[in-house]
């Protein structure tokens, strides 16, 4: 069926765009949240798992707020027309498949223009969150970082929730006066790679951060009023440093009691460091059975009331009739600690007691994607 003026604001939408990064939680990202870039590449980019894969290396860069300002307007502007069109072909404003097929018939080329394709989902899926790339937003200046808070919440006024990753030696270093202006502004929720908390595993994996700097930059951010969501990675001290990298691990987290702690089991990644030690064989890797005795020994060690997640495909899976099996649910709130405790140190006696030959070995997810 053909819309008049459907075709003039499908060609309208080709025309504007916005920068994206390569990287976002798989919490905030796909359709979820609105992806906008505040700041490129990280500051860091020297942790030995990953150094820099994800940036190609580049250099960090700060944006300057007027242009991210900028890419908001955009995003704005194809929403407000993606708006338009469904009035236009009589949906009284919804978002649904019949509207992006009509405009995608009218500008074909929209099928793979990124801005619409991503601003049109994440309309779908409610428009209620927003994720600020890239890989520490928080290091911004404060003044421009607020800046930048205040004109999404001013722009999108539906926005629930925004957040963002940020690095522990980042938080550490703001005032507590600036990280409360900060939420006050908009921001809602910070993304920490915790990795470990360990000392000497830090230090092998070139963090960047002691185990004390993580627990003063998690009780800042608490304290700050934001939620805090660390990132715990399991088996990357190798197998020779499993028990203190658990029991130090828990340590950290009990005194930080963040609200989520989402699990990221080591896989080695090609062209970074710790692939180059693993085939060396200066890092050996735990097997399927003893990455699980590394996950009770931390468990049991947690105190919390946190969410223990396992929102990532590389937590522990098993093979059963030719079916994939996750040991442990896959969506985004995880367990509630301590309540649901007792039942995941089952689970896990439960995967102990699955011969160890049906078990997706880390050896096998070399070169998936860590997304």
């Amino acid at each position: 069926m053909n819309y008049p003026g459907l075709g003039t604001i499908a060609e309208e939408i080709g025309q504007l765009d916005f920068e994206m990064g390569p990287i976002r939680p798989p919490s905030e990202g796909g359709s979820a949240s609105l992806l906008i870039r505040a700041t490129r590449n990280c500051p860091w980019n020297r942790c030995r798992f990953c150094h820099g894969l994800s940036f190609g290396k580049a250099k960090f860069e700060l944006r300057k707020p007027e242009d991210v300002k900028k890419d908001i307007d955009a995003a704005a502007k194809i929403a407000s027309l993606i708006k338009a069109a469904s009035w236009k072909i009589g949906n009284a404003g919804a978002i649904n498949e019949a509207l992006a097929v009509a405009l995608i018939r009218s500008n074909p080329q929209l099928n793979h223009h990124m801005g619409f394709v991503h601003v049109f989902n994440w309309l779908y899926s409610g428009g209620k969150t927003v994720f600020l790339q890239d890989a520490d937003s928080v290091i911004m200046p404060t003044a421009g970082l607020i800046e930048v808070l205040k004109y999404l919440k001013q722009t999108f006024p539906s926005i629930e929730r925004i957040t963002s990753y940020a690095r522990a030696h980042t938080l550490a270093r703001k005032s507590p006066e600036d990280l409360k202006a900060i939420h006050e502004a908009g921001l809602t929720r910070v993304h920490i790679g915790l990795e470990s908390g360990d000392d000497e595993v830090l230090t092998y994996i070139d963090k960047g951060v002691t185990a004390a700097q993580h627990i003063e930059a998690g009780k800042k951010a608490k304290a700050a009023g934001f939620e805090v969501s660390d990132y715990v990675m399991p088996d990357v001290g190798g197998r020779t440093r499993s028990d203190q990298n658990a029991r130090n691990t828990a340590r950290v987290l009990n005194e930080i009691n963040p609200d989520f702690i989402r699990m990221r089991p080591f896989t080695p990644r090609i062209n970074t460091p710790m692939y180059e030690d693993y085939v060396k064989g200066v890092i050996k890797l735990s097997s399927p059975h003893q990455r699980l005795k590394e996950l009770k020994t931390f468990i049991e060690n947690l105190n919390v009331t946190s969410r223990l997640v396992f929102d990532h495909f590389m937590n522990p899976a098993y093979h059963d009739d030719g079916s994939l099996v996750h040991l442990f649910k896959q969506d985004y709130e995880g367990y509630k600690l301590p309540e649901e405790k007792d039942h995941l140190l089952k689970l896990i006696d439960y995967g102990l007691g699955i011969d160890e030959g049906k078990w997706v070995r880390a050896e096998e997810l070399i070169g998936a994607p860590s997304l």
